[in-house]
């Protein structure tokens, strides 16, 4: 099977070797210049057998829809259902509608009643741009006037632009966070092993949101039927609400979930996968992802993924600045050693060369290391060895 996956971030780089693990020939459209098979093609113009796409952004415009019109295989939504992330306003109303357990929340385009619901509100606070951000869209806060300054900051366009004038205002659920990502025929769905990923910048997290720092799988924290739970209260009552109104959803719907008091609870859907989230995930799988992702594509799914028992963590490597001002340019060493080291993968994210073909830092967040290991506690430690190196 020939594969292509969109996207050019340490996510894709985890998709094509995970991809590539049955022999299957994998090309990543744009990729970068640390991913091996990225080709300068637009994917619409690529022969493939089945394409994966990686990223929200192209979702959202509808990437899918040109694709499936040429007859193409695709894992990932159309634009109608890419809304659930494209849209948070959206995706609240339609959670609303299935009966799917979330936050208490609200939308705003405008100040006022935008601050007069915050000040409704026990805390802590949950402030979200309506449109994409690349993760970094959200504050969460404990105090109430930071919510308020970063309201009128979104709604004026200062801080996001066009994708904050309209706001996502929620209570703060409190518990432990898990990612659960499940792949979706339009009809089905098969959970892959969960994950929790780290938002915030600092050791200890502290800072602001990032678009992820680190994640790690199993995660212990976890109920041993939680999962179960979230298909069965969460993912399938929104596949079948986007049924409903007409919408075939057949890619990963990503569900982020606060386990509370109260039972698992919705944060929010992403209409692909979780980025740091599959670079720890996919190397436990032991089955087929490329027959897993074709299935759900062709609207057949039937594969059941097995995960070995083994833990990864996965930690991002960030160049300075990130997230608020990123430096660029940077020359990147170590990357054959840390990824010599047994049981570690080395994953390409903000990645360019330099004009004599060296290895530059190009983004915020740069490589992505995982490692494997019979408990989390010897995974993180593989991990940061490797990091070591770099």
């Amino acid at each position: 099977m020939r594969i292509c996956v969109v996207g050019s971030g340490g996510r894709e780089h985890a998709l094509a070797l995970a991809l590539r693990r049955a022999g299957d020939e994998v090309v990543v459209a744009p990729g970068n210049a640390g991913i091996p098979g990225s080709v300068a093609t637009d994917p619409v113009e690529l022969d493939a057998d089945l394409v994966v796409i990686g990223p929200e952004q192209p979702l959202v415009e509808g990437l899918a829809d040109r694709l499936r019109a040429k007859g193409r295989l695709v894992f990932g939504p159309g634009a109608d259902g890419a809304r659930l992330e494209g849209s948070k306003r959206w995706m609240k109303e339609l959670l609303a509608g299935a009966g799917v357990p979330t936050a208490r929340h609200a939308a705003f385009a405008e100040l006022a009643p935008a601050v007069e619901f915050l000040r409704s509100l026990d805390g802590p606070w949950v402030v979200k741009t309506d449109g994409l951000a690349a993760g970094k869209g959200v504050l969460v806060t404990d105090d109430v006037e930071e919510a308020v300054d970063d309201v009128g900051a979104k709604l004026s366009g200062a801080a996001f632009g066009a994708a904050g004038r309209t706001v996502v205002i929620e209570e703060g659920l409190t518990g432990s966070e898990l990612s659960v990502l499940a792949v979706c025929d339009g009809a089905r769905a098969v959970a892959l092993a969960p994950a929790q990923d780290h938002k915030r910048v600092g050791d200890g997290d502290t800072g602001p949101n990032t678009g992820g720092m680190g994640a790690f799988s199993p995660v212990p924290a976890a109920p041993p039927d939680v999962v179960d739970v979230v298909l069965d209260t969460a993912v399938l009552p929104t596949l079948a609400a986007l049924s409903a109104r007409g919408i075939d959803y057949r890619g990963v719907l990503y569900a982020g979930v606060m386990l509370t008091t109260e039972g698992p609870k919705i944060l929010e859907f992403n209409v692909r996968f979780g980025d740091p989230e599959a670079q720890a995930v996919l190397p436990r799988l032991d089955s087929d992802l490329a027959s897993l992702l074709a299935g759900a594509a062709a609207g057949r799914l039937t594969d059941e993924p097995a995960f070995s028992d083994d833990a990864a963590v996965t930690v991002v490597c960030a160049t300075d600045g990130y997230p608020v001002s990123p430096r660029t340019g940077d020359r990147i060493v170590g990357l054959d050693a840390a990824g010599a080291m047994e049981g570690v993968e080395v994953c390409c994210a903000g990645v360019a060369a330099d004009a004599g073909g060296a290895l530059v830092t190009a983004g915020g967040r740069v490589l992505d290391v995982t490692a494997l290991g019979p408990t989390l506690d010897e995974a993180r430690r593989r991990a940061y060895r490797a990091v070591s190196h770099l």
